[in-house]
């Protein structure tokens, strides 16, 4: 797949379903897990089973450390592994240490594999939660390489590349410095083991953007916040100044405090304090007693945005 599409909403999932494009879906724990999750209330196998096998499902960012509540990982993994096609296996927000992180790594993709050897993965993780020189992607690689079973290390279809950008969901735009040699370093390496190269953190970039990271040799890239903000500016532009509702939903989620400063002062900035985070209430029953019926206007939309991707 070119593009993997962060499972934002139902409608989201819908309209990437309804569309004949280049996309797989990449659901996070806090999305969608065993024991439930914000995007419609689905658990693992209710997502897949929805899914139905039109468009294949990547678990991204599994792992220690990933989920609502701290815990090995270990439960999601295994469901992970009977209902989608690719497991990201992402120990580096718990593990900083290169060699702790690597030794993670191979256990979760080991236990996986015997449980499930139809499976692929992902490895690596994007720059904000660690950044990884070349040599220590280089060195991931050849560990993994030694470390694994042989038929373990085939299933390794993506690594993770990185080229110097992250996200603000504020000021919605892509922050950071783009480096093309840095990125061109890293899908070398990801070419001379044989694997496909996959950056996250690919919202709000332009046509020529994604097509400079294609050239430079580019297999696949994420997008995932952008498509919640769409959707949550569709309600807003219906909602018209009407937004008390909604705003009070989205601060009394508090999940718009990790994306702004300590000076945001969120009575002052309510549009934008819900669109950074609106997307994360969508399955509140709050939100759906308030929430217009414009369902069709937004899975348009957002085919609007699949379509400039797929001609990009």
């Amino acid at each position: 797949m070119k593009y993997f599409i962060g499972p934002m909403s139902k409608n989201v999932v819908d309209a990437v379903i309804d569309f004949d494009g280049d996309f797989g879906f990449i659901p996070s724990r806090r999305q969608v897990d065993y024991n439930g999750g914000y995007v419609n209330n689905w658990t693992t196998g209710e997502f897949a089973k929805y899914v139905n096998g039109k468009v294949p499902i990547q678990r991204d960012h599994g792992g220690i450390g990933q989920g609502y509540r701290f815990d090995d990982g270990m439960e999601s993994f295994l469901h992970d592994s009977q209902n989608f096609n690719i497991i990201h296996v992402d120990p580096w927000k718990h593990h900083q240490s290169l060699d702790e992180g690597l030794k993670e790594t191979v256990m979760n993709l080991t236990y996986i594999h015997l449980n499930s050897s139809n499976v692929n993965f992902e490895v690596g993780t994007e720059e904000s939660i660690r950044r990884f020189e070349i040599d220590e992607l280089e060195n991931m690689m050849w560990y993994l390489e030694k470390h694994l079973l042989p038929d373990a290390f085939e299933k390794i279809e993506y690594v993770v590349v990185q080229s110097g950008v992250g996200l603000d969901l504020g000021k919605q735009k892509n922050t950071g410095t783009f480096n093309p040699k840095r990125l061109e370093d890293m899908i070398s390496v990801c070419k001379k083991y044989g694997k496909k190269s996959k950056e996250h953190n690919g919202d709000y970039l332009s046509g020529k953007e994604y097509k400079d990271r294609f050239d430079l040799g580019l297999d696949s890239i994420n997008i995932a916040p952008e498509f919640g903000q769409i959707e949550t500016k569709c309600y807003l532009e219906e909602m018209g100044d009407d937004i008390e509702d909604y705003f009070q939903i989205c601060y009394d989620s508090k999940r718009w405090e990790k994306w702004v400063d300590k000076d945001f002062l969120p009575y002052h900035n309510k549009k934008e304090l819900i669109e950074i985070c609106g997307h994360y209430v969508f399955s509140e029953e709050k939100f759906i007693s308030i929430k217009p019926n414009i369902d069709e206007k937004i899975k348009n939309t957002l085919k609007i945005k699949l379509e400039n991707l797929n001609n990009g």
